[in-house]
C-alpha cells in the first residue's frame, strides 16, 4: 500500500504532530499483515475457488439487460437481486422511496435511403418518445447565426427535417492513436483544428439564445421530424447515451462514422434522406427503489458496516462496468461474508442505489429515511468507476481515517494491499457517486477508486459498456478487499471518528473549502 502525504495541507498546526504517526502505524500493519487470520484466509479461498461473479454477470448483463431508472428492466433487476440474496440466505428488502417516468425501450431501425441504402449505426437516447409509423425525411444542419433573432427567422426551415446538432468531428481517432503514430506537426494542427471547431459549434450553439438541453425542444416546437445528435467518446467506435430531451419527436444518437458521412453529404449539397422507426413506451410514474441487504450484528446490531454501490444504469450498452461490476463486487462480497463470517459483532448492510445517474437519488433518500442507520455508521465502502481493481482509497477530509482504514488495510494479503494508494486525511467528495451522500451529513463513506481500463472514454455511459469490458481478475480483487475491510471494520472494538480535517484554502477564491452541503433527493422524476 502506498501513501501519499497530504496531511499538512489539511491540518492546522495543533494536529501537525499527527503526521508522526502515520510512518509508524503502516509499519506495524505491515507487520501484522503476516499473522494469519482464519476469516481473511476463507474470504480469499472461497472467491479464489468458489466464485460466483461470472454467472451472476451472464444473468445480470446478458440476461437482464441494462438497469434504467422507470424501465421494466430496473424493476426486473431489483426483484432478480432480492432472490439471490434470498437464496444465499441473507435478508434483502426493496424499499422504495419515489416514483418515476416510467418507460420502456423498443425496436430502432435508421437507414439512409438516399444518395445510396445504408443502415446506420445509432440509438434512440432514453426517454425518446416513440414513433406509430416509420418517417423518412432530409437531413439538414443547424447553421451558424448572428444572434437569436436569425435563429427564430431560420426556425421555420427545420419543419419536417431531421435537425444535426452536433458539430462534425475532425477525426474518429482517439489521441492516443495519433500519439503512436503521427508526426507531432500534425498532431498539434489537428488538435488545433479540433479546438477552433469545438470553440465555433459551442457559439453557434449559444447564439441560437438556448442551449444543448433546450434546443431539441425548440426544434420539435417548430415541426422538425427528429433530431439528430452524435455524443462521440473519443475512442473507437463509441457514443455517449444519454436522456431525449424531446417529448413528440424522436432524437436518436448516430455513431461518429454514419454521422460524419450525412454530415459531409448534407453539406455538399447532396440532401440525403433517412428513414427512422423508434419504438418505445410510455408507462407513467412507476415506483424507483433501492434493494438493502442485512446480515445482523450479534454484539452491536445498532451499529453499522455497509457496502455500496448504485444498480442503475444508463442503456446505451448493458451497464456493466456502470455500475454493473460495482453492484457485482457488492453482491458477492455479501455472499462471501454470509458464508465465511455469519455472525459479525455489527450489523453489515449493503445499498444498491436507484437514479444515481440522475443525480445520487436512491442514496440521498436513503440518509434522508434513515438517520437512525446514518448516526450509527461505522463505516461505508462505495465502488463506482469501473471493472478496475481497486487502487486509490482517500480518506474523504475525515481526519483521523488514516488510522481506521489504515489498520483494516493491514490485514489485507500484501498482492492487493500494495496496489493501493491512499491519502490521508484527502479532500471530502462533494458528488460523482454514492459515498458523497453520507460524506455530505459527516459520515464516513469512502470510494474504493479503480482502476482506469479507459473507463472514461469506452465504458462510461457509453453503447460500449457490455459483458465483453469486464476484467473478472480485478473483480475478484475488489469482492475480496471489499469482504475484508468490512470483517475488520465488524471487528474493530472502536468506533470509528467524524472528526473532519481543516480544509484548505482553494487557490480560485482565495477561500477556505467548505464541506459539501446535504442535498436532497428528487423522488419524482422524469417529467419536466
Amino acid at each position: 500500500m502506498k501513501t501519499t502525504n497530504t496531511l499538512l495541507h489539511f491540518l492546522g498546526a495543533k494536529n501537525i504532530t499527527k503526521l508522526l504517526v502515520i510512518p509508524a502505524l503502516f509499519a506495524a500493519g505491515t507487520a501484522s499483515a503476516q499473522t494469519k487470520d482464519p476469516v481473511v484466509d476463507n474470504i480469499v479461498k472461497e472467491e479464489t475457488e468458489n466464485s460466483q461473479l461470472v454467472p451472476l454477470a451472464q444473468q445480470l448483463f446478458d440476461g437482464i439487460g441494462p438497469r434504467l431508472v422507470g424501465t421494466p428492466q430496473m424493476e426486473k433487476a431489483g426483484q432478480w437481486a432480492l432472490e439471490k440474496y434470498k437464496g444465499w440466505g441473507i435478508t434483502a428488502r426493496y424499499e422504495k422511496w419515489g416514483d418515476w417516468r416510467g418507460w420502456e425501450r423498443g425496436v430502432s431501425h435508421i437507414d439512409m435511403v438516399t444518395p445510396r441504402v445504408k443502415s446506420l449505426e445509432g440509438t434512440q437516447l432514453a426517454w425518446s418518445p416513440g414513433m406509430k409509423k416509420a418517417v423518412t425525411a432530409e437531413t439538414i444542419i443547424l447553421p451558424e447565426f448572428a444572434d437569436s433573432i436569425a435563429f427564430q427567422k431560420w426556425l421555420p426551415a427545420v419543419k419536417g427535417k431531421f435537425v444535426m446538432i452536433s458539430m462534425l468531428q475532425p477525426t474518429g481517432r482517439p489521441d492516443y492513436n495519433w500519439t503512436e503514430f503521427a508526426t507531432k506537426e500534425s498532431f498539434d494542427k489537428m488538435k488545433a483544428d479540433r479546438t477552433a471547431q469545438t470553440d465555433a459549434w459551442r457559439k453557434r450553439i449559444s447564439n441560437t439564445g438556448l442551449t444543448a438541453r433546450t434546443l431539441p425542444s425548440a426544434l420539435e416546437k417548430a415541426g422538425a421530424a427528429g433530431v439528430i445528435t452524435s455524443n462521440w467518446s473519443a475512442g473507437f467506435g463509441v457514443d455517449k447515451i444519454f436522456g431525449a430531451y424531446t417529448k413528440k419527436t424522436p432524437t436518436v444518437d448516430i455513431a461518429l462514422e454514419d454521422y460524419g458521412m450525412l454530415y459531409r453529404l448534407t453539406e455538399s449539397g447532396s440532401k440525403p434522406t433517412i428513414k427512422i422507426q423508434t419504438e418505445s413506451k410510455e408507462l407513467g410514474a412507476v415506483p424507483t427503489f433501492n434493494i438493502v441487504g442485512e446480515i445482523k450484528g450479534t454484539e452491536k446490531p445498532d451499529e453499522y458496516v455497509m457496502l455500496s454501490a448504485h444498480f442503475d444504469s444508463w442503456d446505451g450498452g448493458q451497464g456493466a462496468t456502470d455500475n454493473g461490476t460495482g453492484t457485482l463486487t457488492m453482491m458477492e462480497a455479501m455472499r462471501i461474508l454470509k458464508k465465511v463470517y455469519p455472525n459479525p459483532k455489527r450489523t453489515i448492510l449493503v445499498g444498491h442505489w436507484g437514479s444515481e445517474e440522475q443525480g445520487l437519488n436512491g442514496s440521498r433518500a436513503f440518509v434522508e429515511d434513515h438517520p437512525e442507520i446514518v448516526a450509527n455508521l461505522q463505516v461505508l465502502f462505495n465502488q463506482d468507476n469501473g471493472t478496475g481493481r481497486v487502487v486509490n482509497i482517500s480518506g474523504q477530509g475525515f481526519l483521523n481515517s488514516y488510522d481506521y482504514i489504515g489498520r483494516w488495510l493491514s490485514k489485507v494479503p500484501a498482492n492487493i494491499r500494495e496496489q493501493i494508494t491512499t491519502n490521508f486525511p484527502g479532500a471530502p467528495g462533494g458528488g460523482g457517486s454514492d459515498f458523497a451522500s453520507f460524506v455530505a451529513v459527516g459520515a464516513p463513506g469512502f470510494s474504493l477508486s479503480s482502476n482506469s481500463w479507459s473507463y472514461g472514454n469506452y465504458t462510461w455511459h457509453t453503447n460500449r459498456d457490455t459483458y465483453d469490458k469486464v476484467v473478472f481478475d480485478d473483480v475478484k480483487n475488489n469482492a475480496m478487499l471489499t469482504a475484508i475491510l468490512v470483517y475488520m471494520a465488524c471487528e474493530d472494538p472502536a468506533k470509528t471518528s467524524r472528526d473532519k480535517a481543516v480544509l484548505g484554502i482553494n487557490p480560485r477564491t482565495g477561500e477556505q473549502n467548505k464541506w459539501p452541503a446535504q442535498t436532497k433527493a428528487n423522488r419524482h422524476g422524469g417529467f419536466e
